[in-house]
Protein backbone atom coordinates (compact mmCIF):
# COMPACT_ATOMS: atom_id res chain seq x y z
CA UNK A 1 0.00 0.00 0.00
CA UNK A 2 1.22 3.49 -0.81
CA UNK A 3 2.26 5.37 2.28
CA UNK A 4 1.30 8.98 2.72
CA UNK A 5 3.95 9.89 5.27
CA UNK A 6 2.22 13.10 6.31
CA UNK A 7 -1.56 12.80 6.10
CA UNK A 8 -2.82 15.85 7.96
CA UNK A 9 -6.34 17.01 7.25
CA UNK A 10 -7.04 20.74 7.37
CA UNK A 11 -10.78 21.24 7.33
CA UNK A 12 -12.38 23.36 4.62
CA UNK A 13 -12.83 26.87 5.91
CA UNK A 14 -14.09 30.21 4.71
CA UNK A 15 -11.66 32.97 3.86
CA UNK A 16 -12.31 36.64 4.50
CA UNK A 17 -14.34 36.93 1.29
CA UNK A 18 -16.61 34.08 2.28
CA UNK A 19 -15.23 31.85 -0.47
CA UNK A 20 -14.75 28.16 0.25
CA UNK A 21 -11.28 26.81 -0.51
CA UNK A 22 -10.50 23.11 -0.88
CA UNK A 23 -7.91 21.94 1.65
CA UNK A 24 -7.01 18.33 0.86
CA UNK A 25 -4.66 16.04 2.71
CA UNK A 26 -1.03 17.12 2.61
CA UNK A 27 1.44 14.79 0.88
CA UNK A 28 5.01 15.41 1.97
CA UNK A 29 6.54 12.15 0.79
CA UNK A 30 5.59 9.08 -1.21
CA UNK A 31 6.85 5.52 -0.90
CA UNK A 32 5.67 2.99 -3.47
CA UNK A 33 6.57 -0.65 -2.72
CA UNK A 34 8.06 -2.36 -5.74
CA UNK A 35 8.96 0.92 -7.41
CA UNK A 36 12.50 2.24 -7.84
CA UNK A 37 12.96 5.72 -6.41
CA UNK A 38 15.33 7.63 -8.68
CA UNK A 39 15.49 10.89 -6.77
CA UNK A 40 13.68 12.86 -4.08
CA UNK A 41 14.10 16.54 -4.86
CA UNK A 42 12.96 19.66 -3.06
CA UNK A 43 9.39 19.09 -4.25
CA UNK A 44 9.21 16.01 -6.51
CA UNK A 45 9.61 12.29 -5.92
CA UNK A 46 10.92 10.70 -9.12
CA UNK A 47 10.63 6.99 -9.89
CA UNK A 48 12.47 5.25 -12.74
CA UNK A 49 10.63 3.09 -15.29
CA UNK A 50 12.95 1.76 -18.01
CA UNK A 51 13.02 4.58 -20.60
CA UNK A 52 10.54 6.74 -18.68
CA UNK A 53 10.16 8.40 -15.31
CA UNK A 54 7.17 8.80 -13.02
CA UNK A 55 7.24 12.25 -11.42
CA UNK A 56 5.12 12.83 -8.33
CA UNK A 57 4.76 16.44 -7.20
CA UNK A 58 4.48 16.48 -3.42
CA UNK A 59 3.10 19.34 -1.35
CA UNK A 60 6.57 20.24 -0.07
CA UNK A 61 7.57 23.87 -0.51
CA UNK A 62 11.06 25.32 -0.56
CA UNK A 63 12.21 28.90 -0.23
CA UNK A 64 15.76 30.17 -0.60
CA UNK A 65 16.61 26.55 -1.49
CA UNK A 66 15.50 25.29 1.93
CA UNK A 67 12.57 22.87 2.22
CA UNK A 68 10.02 23.91 4.82
CA UNK A 69 8.66 21.41 7.32
CA UNK A 70 5.06 22.24 6.49
CA UNK A 71 3.36 21.24 3.25
CA UNK A 72 0.92 23.35 1.24
CA UNK A 73 -2.44 21.58 0.69
CA UNK A 74 -3.00 20.80 -2.99
CA UNK A 75 0.28 22.32 -4.15
CA UNK A 76 1.52 19.24 -5.98
CA UNK A 77 -1.71 18.99 -7.96
CA UNK A 78 -1.49 22.66 -8.89
CA UNK A 79 2.10 22.31 -10.12
CA UNK A 80 1.33 19.22 -12.18
CA UNK A 81 -1.84 20.52 -13.80
CA UNK A 82 -0.40 23.94 -14.63
CA UNK A 83 2.71 22.29 -16.11
CA UNK A 84 0.51 19.97 -18.18
CA UNK A 85 -1.41 23.01 -19.45
CA UNK A 86 1.77 24.78 -20.55
CA UNK A 87 3.31 21.64 -22.07
CA UNK A 88 0.24 21.52 -24.31
CA UNK A 89 0.31 25.25 -25.07
CA UNK A 90 4.01 25.31 -26.00
CA UNK A 91 4.35 21.98 -27.84
CA UNK A 92 4.59 23.84 -31.17
CA UNK A 93 7.61 25.77 -29.87
CA UNK A 94 9.57 22.84 -28.50
CA UNK A 95 9.04 19.15 -27.68
CA UNK A 96 8.70 18.24 -24.01
CA UNK A 97 8.90 15.20 -21.78
CA UNK A 98 5.17 14.85 -20.95
CA UNK A 99 3.52 11.52 -21.86
CA UNK A 100 0.37 11.28 -19.69
CA UNK A 101 -1.06 12.16 -16.30
CA UNK A 102 -3.78 9.48 -16.55
CA UNK A 103 -2.98 7.11 -13.69
CA UNK A 104 -4.82 4.23 -15.35
CA UNK A 105 -2.24 4.42 -18.15
CA UNK A 106 0.70 4.22 -15.74
CA UNK A 107 2.55 0.89 -15.54
CA UNK A 108 2.36 -1.25 -12.42
CA UNK A 109 2.59 -0.65 -9.49
CA UNK A 110 1.67 3.02 -10.01
CA UNK A 111 -1.68 2.40 -11.70
CA UNK A 112 -2.86 0.81 -8.45
CA UNK A 113 -2.54 4.05 -6.49
CA UNK A 114 -4.87 6.46 -8.21
CA UNK A 115 -6.13 7.93 -4.95
CA UNK A 116 -2.77 9.42 -4.05
CA UNK A 117 -1.32 9.93 -7.56
CA UNK A 118 -4.34 11.44 -9.31
CA UNK A 119 -3.64 14.97 -10.45
CA UNK A 120 -0.17 15.22 -8.94
CA UNK A 121 1.84 12.83 -11.09
CA UNK A 122 2.90 12.43 -14.69
CA UNK A 123 4.66 9.83 -16.79
CA UNK A 124 7.49 11.48 -18.72
CA UNK A 125 10.34 10.65 -21.06
CA UNK A 126 13.66 10.07 -19.38
CA UNK A 127 16.28 12.67 -20.29
CA UNK A 128 19.72 13.91 -19.30
CA UNK A 129 19.14 17.37 -17.76
CA UNK A 130 21.32 20.27 -18.84
CA UNK A 131 23.37 21.74 -15.94
CA UNK A 132 21.73 25.18 -16.18
CA UNK A 133 18.45 26.85 -15.33
CA UNK A 134 17.13 29.07 -18.10
CA UNK A 135 15.67 32.14 -16.45
CA UNK A 136 13.73 34.79 -18.37
CA UNK A 137 12.87 38.12 -16.79
CA UNK A 138 10.32 40.54 -18.21
CA UNK A 139 10.01 42.76 -15.15
CA UNK A 140 12.39 44.08 -12.51
CA UNK A 141 11.67 42.08 -9.36
CA UNK A 142 13.25 39.93 -6.68
CA UNK A 143 17.02 39.51 -6.91
CA UNK A 144 16.97 41.40 -10.21
CA UNK A 145 15.57 44.47 -8.50
CA UNK A 146 18.12 44.17 -5.70
CA UNK A 147 20.98 44.06 -8.22
CA UNK A 148 19.63 47.02 -10.21
CA UNK A 149 19.10 49.11 -7.09
CA UNK A 150 22.68 48.40 -6.01
CA UNK A 151 24.55 48.87 -9.30
CA UNK A 152 22.16 49.74 -12.10
CA UNK A 153 22.47 46.36 -13.83
CA UNK A 154 20.49 43.17 -14.32
CA UNK A 155 22.62 40.06 -14.57
CA UNK A 156 25.61 42.40 -14.97
CA UNK A 157 24.00 44.09 -17.99
CA UNK A 158 23.47 47.88 -17.67
CA UNK A 159 19.85 48.98 -17.63
CA UNK A 160 18.39 52.47 -18.19
CA UNK A 161 18.48 54.76 -15.18
CA UNK A 162 15.32 55.57 -13.27
CA UNK A 163 13.61 52.20 -13.34
CA UNK A 164 11.41 51.30 -10.39
CA UNK A 165 10.74 48.07 -8.58
CA UNK A 166 8.44 45.94 -10.77
CA UNK A 167 9.12 48.07 -13.87
CA UNK A 168 8.57 46.34 -17.20
CA UNK A 169 11.83 45.81 -19.08
CA UNK A 170 12.18 47.06 -22.65
CA UNK A 171 12.43 43.41 -23.71
CA UNK A 172 12.61 40.10 -21.84
CA UNK A 173 16.13 39.17 -20.76
CA UNK A 174 17.63 35.68 -20.66
CA UNK A 175 19.59 35.30 -17.42
CA UNK A 176 20.86 31.73 -16.83
CA UNK A 177 22.02 30.24 -13.57
CA UNK A 178 23.68 27.07 -12.35
CA UNK A 179 21.51 24.22 -11.12
CA UNK A 180 22.85 23.27 -7.72
CA UNK A 181 22.07 19.85 -6.25
CA UNK A 182 22.51 21.39 -2.81
CA UNK A 183 22.68 24.99 -1.64
CA UNK A 184 21.92 28.03 -3.76
CA UNK A 185 21.90 28.35 -7.54
CA UNK A 186 24.38 30.92 -8.84
CA UNK A 187 23.82 33.42 -11.63
CA UNK A 188 26.15 32.92 -14.58
CA UNK A 189 26.82 34.86 -17.76
CA UNK A 190 25.79 33.65 -21.18
CA UNK A 191 29.47 32.96 -21.90
CA UNK A 192 29.58 30.79 -18.78
CA UNK A 193 26.59 28.88 -20.09
CA UNK A 194 28.33 28.34 -23.41
CA UNK A 195 31.22 26.77 -21.51
CA UNK A 196 28.78 24.41 -19.76
CA UNK A 197 26.48 23.36 -22.62
CA UNK A 198 28.33 24.33 -25.80
CA UNK A 199 28.28 26.94 -28.55
CA UNK A 200 25.71 25.09 -30.65
CA UNK A 201 23.17 24.40 -27.93
CA UNK A 202 23.31 27.68 -25.96
CA UNK A 203 21.67 29.96 -28.55
CA UNK A 204 19.06 27.29 -29.21
CA UNK A 205 17.86 27.00 -25.62
CA UNK A 206 18.06 30.78 -25.17
CA UNK A 207 15.75 31.30 -28.14
CA UNK A 208 13.37 28.56 -27.02
CA UNK A 209 13.24 29.99 -23.49
CA UNK A 210 12.39 33.48 -24.75
CA UNK A 211 9.75 32.11 -27.14
CA UNK A 212 8.06 30.04 -24.42
CA UNK A 213 8.04 33.04 -22.11
CA UNK A 214 6.51 35.26 -24.79
CA UNK A 215 3.83 32.66 -25.51
CA UNK A 216 3.13 32.46 -21.80
CA UNK A 217 2.86 36.24 -21.57
CA UNK A 218 0.27 36.32 -24.35
CA UNK A 219 -1.90 33.58 -22.91
CA UNK A 220 -1.67 34.82 -19.31
CA UNK A 221 -2.42 38.38 -20.41
CA UNK A 222 -5.72 37.20 -21.87
CA UNK A 223 -6.54 35.87 -18.41
CA UNK A 224 -5.55 39.04 -16.57
CA UNK A 225 -2.16 37.80 -15.34
CA UNK A 226 1.36 39.22 -15.79
CA UNK A 227 4.21 36.71 -15.78
CA UNK A 228 7.04 38.79 -14.36
CA UNK A 229 9.73 36.14 -14.68
CA UNK A 230 10.18 32.39 -14.83
CA UNK A 231 12.70 29.60 -15.24
CA UNK A 232 12.87 26.57 -17.51
CA UNK A 233 14.89 23.38 -17.62
CA UNK A 234 15.87 21.31 -20.64
CA UNK A 235 17.34 17.86 -21.17
CA UNK A 236 18.81 15.57 -23.80
CA UNK A 237 16.43 12.84 -24.98
CA UNK A 238 18.41 10.90 -27.55
CA UNK A 239 19.57 13.48 -30.08
CA UNK A 240 16.74 15.85 -29.17
CA UNK A 241 16.57 18.72 -26.67
CA UNK A 242 13.27 18.71 -24.78
CA UNK A 243 11.58 20.88 -22.18
CA UNK A 244 11.45 19.10 -18.81
CA UNK A 245 10.55 19.52 -15.14
CA UNK A 246 7.84 22.16 -14.56
CA UNK A 247 6.67 25.02 -16.77
CA UNK A 248 5.33 28.43 -15.77
CA UNK A 249 4.10 27.34 -12.34
CA UNK A 250 3.74 29.39 -9.14
CA UNK A 251 6.91 27.69 -7.90
CA UNK A 252 8.98 28.73 -10.91
CA UNK A 253 7.33 32.03 -11.87
CA UNK A 254 5.99 35.31 -10.54
CA UNK A 255 2.31 35.80 -11.38
CA UNK A 256 0.89 39.30 -10.88
CA UNK A 257 -2.80 40.16 -11.32
CA UNK A 258 -2.93 42.91 -13.98
CA UNK A 259 -5.68 44.80 -12.17
CA UNK A 260 -3.39 45.42 -9.18
CA UNK A 261 -0.15 46.06 -11.10
CA UNK A 262 1.54 49.33 -10.15
CA UNK A 263 5.30 49.91 -10.64
CA UNK A 264 7.31 51.32 -7.78
CA UNK A 265 6.58 48.66 -5.20
CA UNK A 266 6.37 44.89 -4.72
CA UNK A 267 3.28 43.40 -6.31
CA UNK A 268 0.38 41.34 -5.12
CA UNK A 269 1.12 37.87 -6.46
CA UNK A 270 -0.29 34.37 -6.90
CA UNK A 271 2.88 32.36 -6.37
CA UNK A 272 5.59 31.38 -3.90
CA UNK A 273 6.66 34.98 -3.33
CA UNK A 274 4.10 35.21 -0.53
CA UNK A 275 6.10 32.63 1.45
CA UNK A 276 9.41 34.34 0.67
CA UNK A 277 8.00 37.67 1.85
CA UNK A 278 6.91 36.12 5.15
CA UNK A 279 10.33 34.51 5.68
CA UNK A 280 12.06 37.83 4.98
CA UNK A 281 10.35 39.25 8.08
CA UNK A 282 12.03 36.65 10.32
CA UNK A 283 15.42 36.54 11.93
CA UNK A 284 16.51 33.56 9.82
CA UNK A 285 19.79 33.10 7.95
CA UNK A 286 18.16 31.14 5.10
CA UNK A 287 19.92 27.90 5.94
CA UNK A 288 18.48 24.72 7.52
CA UNK A 289 16.68 24.18 9.78
CA UNK A 290 13.75 26.16 8.39
CA UNK A 291 11.45 28.24 10.56
CA UNK A 292 7.84 27.22 11.15
CA UNK A 293 5.21 28.39 8.67
CA UNK A 294 2.15 29.55 10.60
CA UNK A 295 -1.19 27.99 9.71
CA UNK A 296 -2.33 31.31 8.22
CA UNK A 297 0.65 31.39 5.83
CA UNK A 298 0.06 27.76 4.82
CA UNK A 299 -3.63 28.42 4.19
CA UNK A 300 -3.11 31.64 2.24
CA UNK A 301 -0.39 30.05 0.11
CA UNK A 302 -2.70 27.16 -0.80
CA UNK A 303 -5.41 29.67 -1.66
CA UNK A 304 -3.08 31.58 -4.00
CA UNK A 305 -1.95 28.39 -5.75
CA UNK A 306 -5.52 27.24 -6.25
CA UNK A 307 -6.51 30.63 -7.62
CA UNK A 308 -3.78 30.70 -10.28
CA UNK A 309 -4.70 27.13 -11.27
CA UNK A 310 -8.29 28.24 -11.85
CA UNK A 311 -7.32 31.40 -13.72
CA UNK A 312 -4.81 29.80 -16.08
CA UNK A 313 -6.37 26.39 -16.75
CA UNK A 314 -10.01 26.70 -15.75
CA UNK A 315 -9.56 23.69 -13.47
CA UNK A 316 -10.15 23.45 -9.75
CA UNK A 317 -8.76 21.16 -7.07
CA UNK A 318 -12.16 19.52 -6.62
CA UNK A 319 -11.55 17.62 -9.86
CA UNK A 320 -8.66 15.73 -8.29
CA UNK A 321 -9.56 15.15 -4.63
Amino acid sequence: MLKQVQHDKINNQNNTNGELMVTPDVVLKTEIPGAKLFNRGKVRDIYVLDDNLLIVASDRISAFDVVMNEGIPGKGIVLTQISKFWFEQTAEITPNHFITDNVSEFPKPFCRHEKILKGRSMLVKKSLPLPVECIVRGYLAGSGWKEYRKQGTLHEKPLPAGLQESSKLLEPLFTPSTKAEEGHDLNITYDNMVELVGEKLSPQIKEISLNIYKRGLEIADQRGIIIADTKFEFGHSGDQIILIDEVLTPDSSRFWPKEHYSPGKSQSSLDKQYVRDFLETLDWNKTPPPPTLPEKVVYNTSKKYQEILRILTGKTLEEFV
